[in-house]
């Protein structure tokens, strides 16, 4: 069983969290580059959160909300 957990350990350590020591290495170098990820999650969620606003806002101004409490049968 040890070696079971060994290995997940193996995997997780000296192959999926390489390119995040790679990143730790980087950021004494140039804090910018290291935090490019950052940025892109960054990025990609304020453009949804855009494109979420935008529809409730179509969805309003067409009168499509239903937001009758009993909308679903477990709330009546």
């Amino acid at each position: 069983m040890k070696s079971f957990f060994e290995g997940i350990q193996y995997l997780f350590v000296d192959i999926l969290f390489k390119p995040l020591d790679f990143f730790r290495e980087l950021e004494l170098k140039n804090w910018w580059a290291a935090n490019t990820l950052n940025w892109i999650f960054m990025i990609i969620c304020a453009v949804a959160i855009v494109y979420w606003i935008k529809q409730l806002k179509l969805h309003k101004a067409n009168n499509d909300e239903f937001q009758d409490t009993t909308a679903h049968s477990f709330l009546k």
